[in-house]
């Protein structure tokens, strides 16, 4: 698809609007979004795993804004959730807790309980000890709850290490030697339900290659389980299709790359019609979004230059957790001389950056930068530090535009606090 954001005129715009009139209208910073990218990026998904039993669960932590997930909703989508908070969140957008698949290692007992009253579809199980809860949870209310279980199938992601999750020395997923025998006793235990299995390797994956080596392995454990008179209806291959962030590194592989090298793994369970679930999430929402901000100060120093801009690691957490690139662009005019700058943001830490020694257009005070490839994981990890209300949101339909989050005042973020007198 061509990107949404595009030049006019020399002025940047998302789809029909400029980004500078949403600029003045919201304030700065601010993220905006592309339905029409959204949308598409969820017909991608469709078309390659079109001759599959699928169901595609978008994996809401890489963004979690209402608007967001009711574009989703509308398209037919379910939920792969992480807390009680996604789920909240998604039935507020509209969304059917019975297409919920709620993954993460760390769920409680409160949270199991409110799940099973919503219904979901289905728990990805992370331990044997988090099996043994469901299972008493379900039992006190008597229902029986609806499992599959995350193996760790130690496949080497090739990816990020803070964000690689299928090794052996990653908290998630249940080993295979133990996953084997925690099937058998599950399929036994009269709360549950066992329909499933679950991995999910990591996130930003660039090549095909660790997704079918970790099916590979997931199908020999469903034939050996098979073989046991253990049938599962169930394969969940998680998500973790990176996008392209501009760097100039390999390109990854498209969703109808990434379902033919899939389709192909998973030929040997042609005979027993499973159900696929994906969960997607940088690659749906990533690419739709940016960040807005203007410009501050400039600033050199005998070291260096500075783009002093408004918006800070609070904003966009990913370039000083995982020093992660982020593409840059002038929003009006940006062919003009370039300088090499550090873009920083007011936050007191050296480890506020959104981008180092980058060539960029040389921007005055006043003026608007736009940080692309932006719409997962930004506004989802955004924080309040040093007392920063969090921007506002703004979804673009063809010449639409809709805020679906308003800028927070300092008096939201103080509301639920009060000096104590003790």
């Amino acid at each position: 698809m061509i990107s949404p954001f595009h030049y006019r005129a020399d002025e940047l715009h998302c789809e029909e609007l400029s980004l500078s009139s949403i600029a003045e209208e919201v304030g700065t910073p601010c993220y905006v979004y592309s339905q029409s990218a959204i949308e598409a990026a969820v017909t991608a998904y469709q078309a390659a795993l079109q001759g599959l039993r699928y169901r595609i669960c978008y994996s809401v932590k890489a963004n979690s804004s209402l608007g967001i997930l009711r574009v989703l909703v509308a398209r037919g989508l379910g939920a792969d959730i992480v807390s009680l908070g996604e789920l909240r969140r998604w039935q507020a957008a509209g969304g059917d807790p019975r297409k919920v698949v709620f993954s993460g290692v760390g769920k409680t007992r409160e949270e199991i309980d409110a799940a099973l009253m919503a219904d979901i579809f289905l728990f990805n199980v992370e331990s044997e000890e988090e099996l043994a809860v469901i299972a008493e949870v379900a039992r006190t209310r008597g229902v029986r709850a609806r499992v599959a279980l995350r193996v760790n199938p130690d496949v080497d992601p090739q990816t990020h290490p803070y964000i690689s999750t299928g090794l052996k020395q990653n908290k998630f997923g249940i080993s295979m030697p133990t996953a084997r025998r925690l099937f058998e006793s599950a399929a036994k235990h009269p709360s549950l339900e066992i329909l499933g299995i679950d991995c999910h390797i990591g996130s930003q994956l660039t090549k095909t290659s660790p997704f079918t080596d970790a099916v590979a392995r997931l199908v020999a454990m469903v034939l050996d389980l098979e073989r046991a008179g253990i049938r599962l209806r169930t394969l969940d291959l998680g998500g973790g299709l990176g996008i392209d962030y501009g760097k100039g590194d390999a390109v990854p592989p498209s969703p109808g790359e990434y379902g033919l090298a899939i389709k192909e793994a998973l030929a040997p369970l042609a005979h027993l019609d499973m159900e696929i679930l994906c969960e997607p999430g940088r690659s749906i929402v990533g690419p739709a979004g940016v960040l807005l901000t203007r410009v501050l100060y400039r600033k050199a120093s005998e070291a260096k230059h500075f783009l002093i801009v408004d918006a800070a690691m609070n904003d966009l957490m990913r370039p000083a957790l995982y020093n992660s690139y982020h593409p840059m662009q002038a929003v009006r005019d940006p062919a003009r001389t370039a300088i090499t700058t550090d873009v920083v943001g007011p936050i007191c830490e050296t480890g506020d950056f959104l981008a180092r020694e980058r060539n960029l257009p040389v921007l005055d005070a006043g003026e608007l930068l736009c940080v692309g490839a932006a719409g997962a994981y930004g506004s989802s990890m955004s924080s309040n530090y040093n007392t920063r209300p969090r921007g506002a949101e703004v979804l673009v339909h063809g010449d639409k535009h809709a805020v679906i989050r308003r800028r927070e005042t300092l008096e939201q973020l103080m509301a639920n606090e009060q000096v104590a007198e003790l």
